[in-house]
């Protein structure tokens, strides 16, 4: 109250920065824009001092660059004569982000030094590279807000600041930062509105004569509903400039809908939702680089889940497996068309959908660095960071020898597996959806693709087994698709045991299963099965239909995930799976032979 009457008052503005009031707090409380507020300070003079992290204990002076910032007096930072290059990071890790873009950052760092130019980083999470204050010339660990970088910028007036390397995060600070005069170095804020923006995305597709699923972004619950019922059921819905696929979901009527506008989401005219026609097909996803006039892909990956099944949580596999060389080609162009047409100046990722009839779709394109980055650098031999920093600097690719758009591809084979979390994390669903849910990644590669597979599944913390018990739940959509592997396992001489719609249906076909009444049906047989120590994998699915309301699954899941029983929610999944054991079972058998 005391503030709201003193408007505009200098010594009211000081004391509220020292107790700790943001610009855009102040800004609503007195009726202006951030910007005023923040022009406000730097006239009167009321900025932050900057204090260094003590490491030394106050033993003996010394002078280490890390940075936070205060509202004291006497400003610690020292402010060299040498051109600087400002690196956003990525802010706290959560899940949908992982170590990616700390490597991203990291790398692009020494590029920068070795380019001759000092580099800065903000960031604010302790327990990254990037953030140990001998990676770069100077780190502020500060809040990657408007404010924040904004402030920083202003005392070390870089040449540069580069926003593609931090996730989201950083991208979303690319438009307010142009907007107030920061050079933006790379892929600039048109550039990533063009990308992100469902309106000019669509516009730049219909130009390049790229196709989409047919979708809609909405504003309201009811534009939404409308979207649906044009577009046709089932529908991919998510918020649009997210990461990880936050609140994504695959969505099959309008109850469905209606709950999931209501409940899941924002929506209004400053954060729209996608309503997107699901099409089910290979997930197929490049990471590539533009220079404004030239493009590289150094590797196509090919996911092992089909769509449906959030990127960053399938297995993925460089060089692809499965799609032919036409399909590659058609790839190929469009990353071509793409870059070039969005206006991409370093790293940017697409993800496309193959059909059956080997028609390739865009999903999206990510205007930045992607958590496959670190995955496709080892893979290739190309480090991809290194090369986009010295094109955000002004290096061409052809200056650095880079070519051709797409060298040959490795003759190893490159696996990509997912790290889940689901034991420590609970309350967390493990059913495998379009919102990211991983926590981490291992990699395996071998000159045949199943051996990797194993080693990519055991390093991330996978129990292969190739022996014991397989308990089976299968939505109905599922089953005939499911039968042929179950079978698999039922060959190999594992037991087999099922819910009882599922253990009839196998017991149908020739399986022998022993039937256990769900949950739901006032029975603990799955439970207790689980909780034995007697089960190698749990094996459920759950139909498009049934949305999230899926009670025994869930709990079915959690029970597996407490007792460190594999669960498998995809049948993709289970192929691969079957596949690396039934190859491990040959060659021991071989061995004893």
């Amino acid at each position: 109250n005391e503030l709201k009457e003193h408007v505009r008052d200098e010594a009211a503005l000081y004391a509220a920065k020292k107790m700790g009031f943001s610009d855009a707090a102040i800004a609503k409380l007195w009726q202006m824009e951030e910007e005023e507020v923040f022009q406000m300070r730097q006239k009167a003079g009321i900025v932050p001092h900057y204090k260094m992290i003590d490491s030394c204990a106050a033993e003996f002076d010394s002078y280490i660059p890390y940075f936070y910032a205060t509202y004291e007096d006497e400003n610690e930072s020292v402010v060299s004569d040498r051109k600087k290059i400002l690196v956003l990071g990525s802010g706290p890790i959560r899940i949908g982000q992982g170590v990616e873009f700390d490597y991203s950052t990291v790398h692009a760092v020494k590029t920068i030094q070795e380019a001759g130019y000092e580099a800065i980083i903000i960031n604010n999470n302790p327990e990254t590279v990037s953030t140990d204050y001998t990676t770069s010339d100077k780190l502020y660990f500060e809040p990657l807000c408007v404010e924040d970088v904004m402030n920083v910028i202003a005392l070390e007036k870089p040449e540069g600041v580069i926003a593609s390397l931090g996730g989201q995060t950083a991208v979303n600070l690319a438009e307010p930062l142009q907007k107030r005069g920061v050079p933006i170095i790379g892929t600039d804020s048109v550039a990533i509105e063009r990308a992100e923006n469902r309106e000019s995305f669509e516009a730049l597709l219909e130009k390049l004569e790229i196709p989409q699923p047919k979708g809609k972004a909405v504003t309201n619950i009811e534009d939404g509903v409308a979207a649906a019922a044009e577009i046709g059921y089932p529908v991919l819905v998510r918020p649009s400039f997210v990461l990880g696929g936050r609140a994504m979901q695959i969505v099959a009527n309008e109850p469905q809908l209606r709950r999931y506008l209501e409940t899941a989401v924002e929506v209004d005219k400053d954060k729209p939702v996608l309503v997107d026609k699901y099409i089910q097909g290979k997930e197929v996803e490049v990471d590539a680089i533009c220079d404004g006039t030239r493009v590289f892909v150094p590797g196509i990956m090919e996911l092992v889940e089909r769509t449906g099944v959030h990127s960053g949580d399938s297995i993925s596999v460089y060089p692809p497996f499965g799609i032919s060389d036409k399909v590659k080609g058609v790839i190929l162009g469009y990353a071509k068309k793409l870059g070039l047409g969005i206006g991409i100046r370093g790293l940017f990722n697409i993800q496309f959908i193959v059909d059956g009839n080997d028609d390739v779709y865009i999903i999206e394109v990510n205007p930045r660095s992607s958590r496959t980055v670190p995955f496709l650098s080892k893979a290739t031999g190309y480090p991809l960071a290194d090369i986009a920093t010295r094109v955000m600097l002004g290096i061409s690719l052809e200056e650095q020898g880079i070519c051709q758009l797409y060298p040959d591809e490795k003759k190893r084979w490159y696996v990509k597996a997912p790290a889940f979390s689901f034991s420590k994390l609970h309350g967390m669903d493990a059913y495998l959806s379009p919102e990211m849910k991983s926590t981490g990644e291992a990699i395996g590669y071998d000159a045949k693709l199943h051996r990797a597979m194993y080693k990519a599944m055991v390093a991330s913390g996978m129990h292969l087994q190739n022996y014991g018990t397989v308990l089976v739940s299968l939505a109905d959509a599922d089953k005939e698709e499911g039968l042929p592997l179950i079978r698999r396992f039922y060959q190999m001489g594992f037991n087999l045991e099922a819910t009882k719609g599922t253990a009839d249906f196998l017991k149908q076909h020739g399986i022998r299963t022993h039937a256990l009444h769900k949950p739901s049906e006032g029975s603990d047989e799955v439970l207790q099965s689980i909780r034995s120590g007697y089960v190698s994998y749990v094996i459920n699915t759950r139909s498009i239909t049934a949305g999230t309301q899926d009670a025994d699954g869930i709990t079915i899941r959690a029970c597996a995930c407490e007792n460190n029983v594999t669960v498998l929610t995809a049948l993709d999944t289970v192929k691969v799976l079957l596949d690396v054991l039934e190859e491990t079972t040959m060659k021991i058998s071989t061995i004893n032979a």
